[in-house]
């Protein structure tokens, strides 16, 4: 079954803010074996964005490949993802339904105070 992505808009308004530093996915926990970005072959990242938009906040683990990581990303800086996509998942798990919302950007750019005026 092919997986629902859903291409997120940002309004012009909208404040992003690195919360942590990269962290690398893993992809087996048992294995330590490492999530790749499957046409690049990249590494892949998560970063904890909090979302400000139109009086509301939202926190965001997105998931970036090591390409698209800024030079100076780190915590407390402003960011903007690029080509930012939603996947709706859902699972069972010792008989729990869990489910949730994946995030993916090619890449995180950071932002400067006066591009954020």
């Amino acid at each position: 079954m092919a997986m629902t992505r859903i291409r997120v808009a940002l309004l012009p308004s909208a404040v992003c803010i690195a919360g942590t530093d990269p962290a690398l996915k893993i992809k087996d926990q048992q294995t330590g074996e490492v999530a790749t970005d499957r046409e690049t072959g990249a590494s892949l990242y998560t970063v904890t964005v909090m979302l400000m938009e139109d009086g509301r906040a939202e926190v965001l683990k997105v998931t970036v490949p090591e390409t698209g990581l800024a030079a100076g990303l780190k915590p407390g800086v402003m960011v903007r993802p690029v080509d930012l996509f939603a996947t709706p998942w859902a699972r069972i798990f010792n008989g729990q339904l869990s489910d949730g919302v994946a995030y993916r950007a090619a890449r995180l750019e950071l932002v400067t105070v006066e591009a954020a005026q």
